[in-house]
């Protein structure tokens, strides 16, 4: 068919498949960077919130979309960008608004490791690995292994992030409140831009 670019293309191995991880992973790294450093996700039960949502909504994903199969690929590809920075625009303003009201601990800061702004966040750094999921479909590849590598992967580097964001809070303290905003909404504007440019 079309589809199968060629018969190298079918046969990925486990390297093919830690590299598409780590990029897949990026996304969600850069958000637990982010989070840690404006202070608003702390302690270990955040974290474990954080990173465990993010594994796994990076190993689902890409089995649901390859159960949907070659049929919707065209379709997703035409708004799942748009999805993406939606739900990062989203919640980065409201860090950024937020920052800007907030100069001190006088208030309560909402928790991105809970309820909807887990899961905005938790869907707008997936939604590549469910494209991914529908390319493995298209190109007849079994989905276990990668599903499980790319949950692994993206759990482990989460983590890592968070470790950073928690290093660059105890040095900066609140005023990383904004830039944690705004760097999630450059992380939406990135994926909208590379999709839109191809």
């Amino acid at each position: 068919t079309p589809y199968r670019l060629s018969p190298w293309s079918r046969g990925l191995g486990i390297g093919h498949y830690i590299v598409i991880a780590c990029g897949l992973a990026m996304d969600a790294t850069a958000v637990c960077l982010g989070t840690a450093a404006t202070g608003r996700a702390r302690g270990g039960r955040a974290a474990f919130r954080l990173v465990f949502h993010f594994g796994l909504f990076q190993m689902l994903m890409p089995l649901v979309g390859w159960v949907l199969g070659r049929g919707l690929v065209g379709v997703f590809h035409t708004i799942d960008h748009w999805l993406a920075f939606g739900l990062l625009a989203f919640v980065g303003g409201r860090m950024i608004i937020a920052g800007l009201r907030h100069h001190d601990d006088e208030q309560p800061r909402s928790d991105p490791s809970r309820g909807w702004s887990l899961i905005a966040l938790s869907v707008a750094t997936s939604v590549d690995a469910l494209a991914v999921g529908l390319g493995l479909a298209v190109l007849d590849i079994a989905i276990w292994l990668p599903c499980l590598l790319i949950g692994v992967i993206t759990a482990a580097m989460s983590w890592g992030g968070l470790a950073l964001g928690g290093v660059l809070h105890a040095k900066w303290g609140n005023r990383m409140e904004v830039g944690g905003g705004v760097l999630l909404m450059l992380i939406g504007l990135q994926i909208l831009v590379s999709h839109l440019r191809g």
